[in-house]
């Protein structure tokens, strides 16, 4: 039989560092069970010591999953260490991933310390982690940058210690494949009690090289790959769930191990980290993106329809892409609505939530004559964010924009349940809408990102939108779609609006040490 290779997913912890992509507690727990229903073997949720609010998010997502091991991240302290033990406590199987860099940049320059004293503080991190569960990992953080004979002293020492996974962090993402792949192999050779823990492997895409690094140390005997959804992750990013997943399933003639995921599951959990996120995936990414089993050449149109494999070396059906694309339209009933939003990985727990996204889909119906899964998913996920606070609710919104006049708009809200209307001018209707809405509101947010994006093709299609705004170092989302627009900025600067004047001030964890 072959080997199992172990999928650790991070989007909810370093994908979160990414700047902007800060996730509310209620959206870490929508991934964690779509990862979950994945099959993701770890789901490291958070650095609980980073703020108490990412300390109740850990805990709220470890509340929650029962099939996948929660994990929550620690520096080599004892304070981070009773921080994450403390959130992932609820867990069904909890991990402590603790770490300490081991570089000589690192060790000099940012932690003040000697490779003795590095070499002390891990081995007692990780003894001190093994008092709370016997799933402890531990990092030695910018690995790909160590010198090799004091990668091994630690190494057998924590494992030593108890560490049960040894993961090794291309932290800066400066490893090639046949370097990094000899670092992993020379490591398990050298290291005499190397047999009794786990091999791991975190690899950054500063150079691309991310999903490459980590299969080549696969090759090389790493059984468990940290990855993040979408890539998303610090700077470049890291390596890709997706990729690193479909090329170990799609090369079983070459890799000796494999995953025990769902692969079906990989679109929708894209598609609702991206929506979360407001990091949009690009066409051409591999395996998620929208042109990844499209093919314009009439070369390959000849050949895939004589054919498939000539041109497609998996499935679009194995990673989530339907194969049957169902369009429903204004007279399609909700059997049709339920079974095909089922087909799509989406069911509803109560009849009212059923009803409610009946309605949205035939409001939608009225102005769409073709309505696909795209805007399905498009609709679901909107209203599923929408229902975590309301403060705030779009009413009404005329905007008037013509040649050789400014953009007024006319907006009515909703807020705490009294209705209050403004008028704004602006640039163009979008920033007219924004500046009444804010007359209204008064936030004091700094608009960060506005980007749109069509969810299926033609005029009629639906416009989505992403907003971001920031205060105070606390960074939000917010997701609208529709065909206007304007109307779907105004719902996703709502939205974000909504979030942003929450009790809860949950800091973005950008500030905080990665590996």
């Amino acid at each position: 039989m072959k080997d199992q290779l172990i999928v650790f997913d991070t989007t909810l912890r370093d994908g979160e560092q990414s700047p902007g992509a800060s996730m509310t507690q209620e959206e870490k727990i929508r991934i964690a069970k779509i990862l979950e229903k994945m099959r993701v073997d770890v789901i490291e949720a958070g650095f609980p010591a980073a703020s108490e609010g990412d300390a109740e998010a850990v805990k709220a997502v470890a509340e929650v999953i029962r099939d996948s091991t929660v994990c929550g991240l620690a520096r080599a302290v004892q304070g981070d260490i009773d921080r994450a033990a403390e959130s992932v406590k609820p867990a069904n199987q909890s991990r402590i991933h603790t770490f300490i860099a081991t570089s000589p940049i690192h060790m000099r320059e940012k932690l003040r310390m000697e490779p003795e004293e590095v070499l002390q503080q891990a081995v007692w991190a990780v003894r001190y982690a093994r008092k709370f569960t016997d799933d402890v990992e531990f990092s030695p953080e910018d690995a790909g940058r160590s010198d090799l004979d004091f990668l091994c002293r630690v190494v057998e020492a924590a494992i030593e210690a108890g560490a049960t996974t040894v993961n090794i962090p291309d932290t800066v993402g400066y490893s090639v494949p046949s370097q990094f792949g000899n670092v992993i192999r020379q490591l398990i050779e050298r290291v005499p009690n190397s047999d009794q823990a786990v091999f791991s492997v975190h690899c950054h895409n500063d150079l691309g090289l991310a999903v490459a690094n980590s299969l080549e140390a696969v090759m090389n005997g790493a059984r468990q790959v940290e990855c993040t959804i979408n890539g998303l992750g610090e700077r470049a990013g890291n390596a890709s769930l997706e990729e690193l997943v479909m090329a170990v399933r799609t090369r079983q003639d070459v890799f000796p191990c494999d995953t025990r995921l769902d692969t079906t599951n990989i679109v929708p959990a894209s598609r609702l980290v991206s929506t979360i996120t407001g990091f949009p995936v690009q066409p051409n990414k591999a395996v998620v993106g929208a042109n990844a089993f499209a093919h314009e050449s009439g070369i390959h149109q000849d050949g895939v329809i004589k054919k498939r494999e000539t041109y497609e070396i998996m499935r679009a059906e194995d990673v989530g892409w339907s194969a049957n694309r169902m369009v429903l339209g204004k007279h399609s009933g909700r059997n049709a609505f339920k079974t095909r939003l089922k087909e799509l990985g989406v069911e509803f727990k109560t009849e009212e939530e059923l009803n409610s996204a009946f309605s949205r889909f035939k409001n939608l119906a009225d102005k769409k004559h073709e309505i696909f899964d795209e805007d399905l998913q498009a609709l679901v996920t909107e209203e599923s964010l929408e229902q975590e606070t309301e403060r705030f609710k779009l009413i009404t919104l005329h905007v008037c924009s013509q040649t050789g006049e400014t953009p007024k708009a006319t907006v009515t809200l909703s807020v705490d349940a009294a209705e209050t209307t403004s008028v704004a001018e602006g640039s163009g209707p979008v920033d007219a809408t924004f500046k009444a809405i804010e007359k209204i509101v008064n936030s004091g947010g700094q608009l960060q990102l506005y980007s749109v994006s069509n969810i299926t093709s033609g005029t009629d299609a639906q416009g989505e939108v992403t907003v971001r705004l920031e205060k105070g170092g606390r960074i939000v989302n917010g997701h609208g779609a529709d065909t206007d627009i304007v109307i779907a900025s105004a719902k996703s600067y709502i939205m974000a609006l909504n979030k942003l004047m929450t009790s809860s001030q949950r800091q973005h964890p950008q500030h905080s040490s990665a590996i």
